[in-house]
């Protein structure tokens, strides 16, 4: 392993439309995005939510990659998307945004959920070995359903 690989990032919330753009567009050079022709416009609006909560994974103050969270509603505790540079993957970075995202939402509740395009198998394996479980396969999406539940040992804030 050389010394590049599991190079800590910093993470923090996006704070501008440059950032926003930067990552739509590394979104739609990304698979599983690319296969699916998301348009880089379809991209902006998942980054600018204002109902989600995005965190980007700076290097050397370069955006490495990005995780986009959802923290209300039914799935509360969805990670919507998870994106790495290309020139930053096999190297830790979208296992450190898949920690810090699991460190936010286990604050708040005992599940987290992920959906994986069937066909991203790589995906799918780094969820797995991450601790999730398949729930249900959304045929008519072409997308697997996971969760990881954590054995808490306090109550979550908004839990009786």
């Amino acid at each position: 392993m050389g010394p590049e690989m599991n190079q800590r990032c910093e993470i923090r919330k996006l704070q501008n439309s440059s950032e926003a753009e930067k990552c739509a567009r590394m979104m739609v050079d990304s698979e599983p995005w690319k296969s699916l022709s998301q348009t880089y416009e379809v991209s902006l609006e998942m980054v600018t939510d204002r109902s989600r909560e995005i965190y980007l994974a700076l290097i050397d103050d370069k955006i490495a990659g990005f995780v986009i969270l959802h923290m209300q509603g039914v799935l509360r505790g969805y990670i919507q998307a998870v994106c790495v540079a290309s020139d930053r993957r096999n190297r830790g970075t979208g296992s450190q945004l898949m920690a810090f995202a699991e460190e936010r939402i286990f604050r708040e509740t005992s599940e987290a959920f992920i959906c994986v395009s069937s066909f991203n198998k790589d995906a799918l394996r780094l969820y797995e070995r991450l601790g999730y479980e398949i729930m249900m396969e959304l045929v008519e999406d072409s997308e697997i359903l996971l969760r990881k539940r954590m054995v808490a040992t306090t109550k979550f804030k908004g839990e009786g």
